[in-house]
């Protein structure tokens, strides 16, 4: 589930609208934000309430998301449960009617299932947590409201402290909830449908929640043209933007946008060039060892997609492969201030089976078509140098996906599918630790 996004801004003090996906029920949520009164520019501390309130009002849409996630996963764990419980009455229904072979086997899945009772009851203590949480947040924001309106600042170191505790608290829930294996991918969510057959959009993973703009590159091969999009609505309505112009052409699709800089493959080499939008320069570029390039070792549906950039939680990733690696898929995490690589993972996967692939929490996704009918078949994990094959299907409405990429910030998946413009939402399944407090 996506962070909520800001969908309409009116100017300075005005009103704010956010959405967020769907809730359990089906329902769309929506968080309207008031302006806050008018405080004098003048008195520091009016300020420093002003900024507290904001840090309040964000803590509590971040709480409401992780809710919704928390609420998911439960529901995930509690099947689980039901399963348990099934396999158990047929053990106790079966007596001695079962063969020896058959009784083995449901006391294997059983003995396979019982951890699970350790993972709902936590899921179940985090859920009341959410809530203890929910109602901090409800009462700091009471207090604040009501500090504001009197324009006074009695207590304001406490509340202060109350915040920073409640956001420590958000932040250690919200890492047990931060990674996670992909169990299922959404139905596609459509938001345009503009340009070529082959391109690429993405919003930078690293941007804080209020930056939402959307970087657009049309086109496989030898382009320069990047629009810049203010926001997601802008990009909608195909206005407000500005264009750069990249010193070197691109080939592929690849490309990712990470904290504020564009990094992609030089047509006809196997460079990676990493160009700053804010000074519209290139700020350093880099061979990538062995790699191939111009469709010596592309996706299976070419278009020169042999190098393929990805950010997840942990940071930058190249994914691409070489003769050495006879052709199957080379995963290497990217200093990306350097370009270096700083470690190589051979998945063993051929690339020119893949049709697209993409990284969430350290692990390589990986479908076997770029057209209908595909799925996520093959799973590569980097820190356990491990793969295993998975059956995670996802509807191509459109399809030809040549460009499928993850963004950490939304937990969602980018697509550029025909000249149409997808997203995904991913659900990621936790297995959170009993140790410490949750």
């Amino acid at each position: 589930v996506p962070p909520p996004r800001t969908l309409f801004q009116s100017p300075e003090e005005g009103w704010q609208l956010y959405t967020s996906a769907q809730a359990p029920d089906g329902k769309c949520i929506c968080t309207a934000v008031i302006p806050a009164q008018s405080t004098c520019s003048r008195d520091g501390r009016s300020r420093e309430l002003r900024q507290l309130m904001e840090k309040v009002q964000n803590v509590s849409q971040s709480m409401e998301v992780l809710e919704l996630r928390t609420y998911r996963d439960l529901q995930y764990v509690r099947g689980m449960e039901t399963l348990m419980r099934s396999l158990d009455a047929r053990l106790r229904a079966a007596d001695g009617s079962l063969s020896a072979k058959s009784f083995q086997e449901l006391k294997d899945r059983m003995t396979e299932l019982l951890p699970l009772g350790s993972v709902l009851e936590q899921y179940k203590a985090d859920t009341r947590t959410v809530v203890r949480l929910r109602e901090e947040v409800r009462n700091l924001s009471g207090g604040l409201a009501a500090i504001q309106e009197e324009m006074g600042a009695y207590g304001y170191e406490d509340l202060q402290q109350r915040v920073v505790a409640l956001e420590a608290r958000l932040h250690a829930c919200a890492q047990k909830l931060g990674c996670g294996k992909l169990t299922g991918v959404s139905n596609p969510i459509t938001i345009r449908a503009m340009g070529s057959r082959f391109g690429s959009w993405m919003t930078d993973t690293m941007a804080p929640s209020a930056d939402s703009r959307v970087w657009y590159m049309d086109g496989y091969y030898k382009g320069r043209r990047v629009l810049e999009f203010r926001t997601l609505g802008d990009f909608i309505k195909g206005q407000n933007f500005i264009q750069h112009l990249l010193p070197q052409p691109w080939a592929g699709t690849g490309h990712v946008v990470y904290n504020g800089s564009l990094f992609y493959n030089k047509y006809q080499s196997n460079v990676v060039v990493k160009y700053h939008f804010r000074s519209r320069s290139v700020l350093v570029q880099r061979s990538l060892p062995g790699a191939g390039y111009n469709n010596t070792f592309p996706y299976s549906w070419g278009g020169f997609s042999d190098m393929d950039f990805m950010v997840d939680e942990s940071g930058l990733w190249a994914v691409y492969t070489t003769n050495q690696n006879a052709g199957n898929i080379v995963v290497s995490r990217l200093d990306p201030h350097t370009l270096e690589v700083m470690r190589s993972w051979d998945t063993g996967y051929p690339k020119r089976s893949a049709g697209e692939a993409f990284m969430i929490c350290g692990v390589l996704y990986v479908t076997n078509s770029h057209l209908a009918g595909a799925k996520v078949y093959f799973a590569y994990f980097t820190n356990t140098s491990s793969y295993e094959y998975t059956d995670v299907p996802f509807h191509n409405q459109y399809s030809h996906i040549s460009m499928l990429d993850y963004n950490p910030r939304e937990r969602a998946l980018y697509t550029w599918n025909n000249g149409h413009q997808v997203l995904y939402n991913v659900t990621l399944f936790h297995v959170i630790s009993t140790a410490g407090d949750p």
